[in-house]
C-alpha cells in the first residue's frame, strides 16, 4: 500500500496518539497477561493463554495498520483560495439539506471517516457528490441500491 492516505491534522494527531496509547499502554498489558497465562503450566490446555495470543496478534495487526496509515498520510489543508470559501472540499464542514432533513457533515479521507461522528469519507456516495459543489447548489447521490437522492449546499465552513 503506496498510496496516499487522507487525513485532516486532528485525524493525524488521533492518529499518532492511538499508535501511542497501543505502542506504551495496550502492548505491556497484552504482555503481562501472556506471561500469567504462561505461568499457569500446560498451555497446551489453557484458554488464558490462547485469548492472550488472540489478542496480541490483533493488537499488532492494528499496530502495523495504523503505522502504515500515519506513514501515506497526506494532510488535508482546508485553507484554499478565496474563491474556494463556499465551495465543499477535503476537511470543510458542510451543511446539507436533503428535503427537510439538515445534517451537517466534515469531508474526509476514507481512513478518518466516522459517519457516526459526521465525517463522511470523500470515496462514499455522498462525500463524493457534495465535493465540489457550492453554496445553493443541488447535488444528486447515486446511493448502493441504485436509487437517487437529493442534497442542497446550505453552508460550508
Amino acid at each position: 500500500m503506496n498510496e496516499e492516505i487522507l487525513l485532516t491534522k486532528e485525524g493525524y494527531d488521533a492518529k499518532v496518539a492511538e499508535l501511542d496509547e497501543l505502542i506504551t499502554v495496550k502492548r505491556p498489558e497484552v504482555a503481562e497477561r501472556l506471561k500469567e497465562a504462561i505461568s499457569y503450566g500446560d498451555i497446551s490446555e489453557n484458554a488464558e493463554y490462547d485469548s492472550a495470543k488472540n489478542e496480541q496478534a490483533e493488537l499488532e495487526e492494528k499496530i502495523i495498520v495504523i503505522e502504515n496509515i500515519i506513514k501515506h498520510a497526506k494532510i488535508i489543508s482546508v485553507k484554499g483560495s478565496r474563491g474556494d470559501k463556499d465551495r465543499v472540499t477535503l476537511g470543510r464542514k458542510v451543511k446539507a439539506k436533503n428535503g427537510k432533513d439538515q445534517s451537517e457533515y466534515t469531508i474526509v479521507g476514507s481512513a478518518e471517516a466516522d459517519p457516526f461522528e459526521g465525517k463522511l469519507s470523500n470515496e462514499s456516495p455522498v462525500g463524493a457528490a457534495l465535493l465540489g459543489a457550492k453554496i445553493g447548489e443541488k447535488v444528486t447521490v447515486t446511493l448502493p441500491d441504485g436509487s437517487t437522492t437529493k442534497y442542497e449546499i446550505v453552508s460550508v465552513g
